[in-house]
């Protein structure tokens, strides 16, 4: 059993300790053909294992290059699928497995676009005909725009995703690109804060998927028998770059010394795309998962914005499946490269019409600016919608003393509402690899008097909200100001924002089991919130339910007891602003 998705693979048997492998064949299609190309980075030389898929009857063609997500190689089920599907309609594609995983060597760097970014540029100069692979081997196949300029572009997901804008920064032959389900800001991605403003302030670590992917990458050697020399560091840092070991032991110490967690995040934002996205110049077309409690819909959205400043052609998707549970198996429509249903899918099309678009020089219409899927529409032919923009904050809600979410600030009751936390978690909102490797998990929870609800009235009309809400608060918490200005953030106080669907009958949903957590600047201060985006209808007569917890389980939290009160008044309360669209 395994689960598996575009270029993102946690496969059950990786985790036992076994190598899920599924060679490459040839068919009348086209021909493969296994290479090795001995690649210098990251002051290491060491070797690339590929393959190259060659299309039948064809002259020259432009060429797809892709590798694995974290813990796959070049022959997982949807690493394989992408060479396949894009050879079957004509492409060169040159599918390898990324450093540190599968047969290649060199040490897991975070997709650096120094090294990981740099050793992709050398499988460049091969598709652009400036070196050869280690046995000889030519792509003289490939349409080049200019002597070793191939025209060439990149798909994958997850870790395959942003390789892609690595390489886009660092070499400019990149045509085009179609990032899936991976990351903007790992430092965002690891240890949120969701407080808007807090960049310098660490968030809350998210211990559960971290851990996961650390064992999984410090794993390889073991479950990839290899003596190169090049995938070994050291025994207290396996099979990871060393800054990549640090990190990880920092934030699973729970504390955050001021000048450790400087660096600390300086690195994980220098291996991100939010550090060089100014350099990629390559079309974009992003393409993120709705239900990706590892990279939510705000990383895409933060890449798209950035890159949309810059002048770069930029495109977005929301689709629905990411990192979170139900990955291996898309609702009924959507793109499944295993399947191959690229001209079935929406965004297969979307994915065709783009490489025809920028590498084939088609004249075809890429689609619009922005389109997302609706998991209430039946008719698999209906299901995303689309804007030439994304939606904004459109609806007000504050938060009343009484509990209630009201639609008026004249309708807010006055008064104060105390939760405390405990030693340890009291909520729950998922088990983070559950979904990935196929187990259980238990429904999201709160446990009484270490949270405090708010809840609207029953809706009078189907309420549709696409985007990320966001929040204003102000609490009250003696202890946590008096701690706070320790010099060490692990003291400042920790929350947990979320937004649930409450239905008549009572039953609460957490849409894809998202929440928000934030290190509160300044306790002494009101901060907003930005929560994860989500695409969601609430239906008529059900209820919204904002909800600020003292912990989450799939995350580190507060250190010692920190009480907390929220006060409301008509003139100064707190403030719910949603997204909504179509009215």
């Amino acid at each position: 059993m395994s689960r598996r998705v575009l270029g993102f693979c946690v496969p059950l048997a990786l985790l036992l300790g076994a190598t899920l492998t599924q060679p490459a064949t040839a068919t009348s299609q086209y021909t493969v053909t296994a290479l090795k190309f001995t690649v210098r980075t990251g002051g290491r030389t060491c070797t690339v294992d590929a393959d190259l898929y060659r299309p039948s009857g064809v002259d020259h063609a432009p060429a797809v290059l892709a590798t694995n997500g974290f813990g796959g190689s070049k022959n997982d089920g949807s690493t394989d699928a992408i060479g396949k599907a894009f050879a079957q309609r004509g492409y060169v594609s040159l599918v390898y497995s990324g450093l540190g995983f599968g047969r290649s060597g060199c040490l897991i760097s975070l997709d650096d676009p120094a090294i990981d970014g740099t050793a992709a540029a050398q499988l460049i100069d091969f598709l652009g005909g400036k070196r050869s692979a280690d046995d000889g081997t030519t792509a003289d196949l490939v349409t080049l725009d200019a002597p070793g300029d191939p025209r060439v572009g990149m798909i994958g997901g997850s870790y395959g995703g942003a390789i892609q804008l690595a390489t886009a920064a660092v070499d400019h032959r990149v045509d085009a690109i179609v990032p899936m389900i991976t990351w903007n800001d790992l430092a965002y991605s690891l240890d949120p804060n969701n407080a808007v403003g807090a960049a310098s302030v660490p968030g809350a670590f998210k211990w559960q998927w971290t851990n996961g992917f650390y064992l999984i990458g410090e794993g390889q050697p073991l479950l990839e028998a290899s003596l190169d020399p090049s995938r070994i560091n050291s025994l207290s840092c396996l099979h990871f770059v060393t800054r990549a070991c640090d990190t990880i032991r920092t934030l699973n110490s729970g504390s955050y010394p001021a000048d450790r967690t400087a660096e600390l995040l300086a690195y994980a934002r220098s291996v991100s795309p939010v550090s060089y996205l100014g350099r990629v110049k390559a079309p974009t077309l992003l393409i993120q998962g709705q239900a990706d409690s590892l990279f939510n819909l705000n990383e895409a959205t933060a890449t798209y914005k950035a890159l949309k400043a810059r002048g770069t052609t930029a495109k977005m998707i929301w689709q629905s499946w990411g990192h979170s549970g139900g990955i291996s198996d898309p609702a009924s429509g959507e793109l499944n490269l295993v399947q191959g249903n690229l001209e079935t899918s929406y965004v297969g099309r979307r994915v065709l019409a783009w490489f025809d678009r920028y590498l084939g020089g088609k004249h075809v219409d890429t689609g619009p600016a922005f389109a997302y899927y609706r998991d209430w529409i039946t008719d698999p032919d209906g299901t995303y919608a689309t804007a030439d923009r994304l939606p904004s904050l459109s609806r007000k809600l504050y938060l009343s003393g009484d509990g209630k979410l009201v639609d008026n600030r004249a309708k807010v009751a006055r008064g104060s509402r105390t939760y405390t936390n405990w030693l340890i978690p009291t909520s729950h909102s998922e088990s983070s690899l559950a979904g990935a490797i196929g187990l259980p998990d238990p429904a999201p929870y709160d446990t009484k008097g270490t949270h405090l609800a708010w809840t609207s009235e029953p809706l009078a009309r189907t309420t549709d909200v696409v985007g990320a809400p966001r929040a204003t608060l102000k609490v009250v918490s003696p202890k946590a100001e008096r701690t706070q200005g320790s010099g060490n953030a692990a003291d400042k106080l920790v929350l947990f924002a979320k937004l649930y669907d409450v239905a008549p009958d009572g039953t609460k949903t957490l849409v894809h089991r998202l929440v928000a957590p934030v290190r509160v600047p300044d306790v002494a201060r009101p901060f907003t919130v930005t929560l994860p985006g989500i695409v969601h209808r609430y239906e008529q007569g059900h209820r919204l339910r904002f909800v600020v917890a003292a912990s989450d389980d799939a995350y580190f939290g507060n250190r010692g007891i920190k009480p907390v009160t929220v006060v409301s008044a008509p003139g100064d309360t707190g403030v719910l602003e949603l997204p909504v669209v179509g009215g």
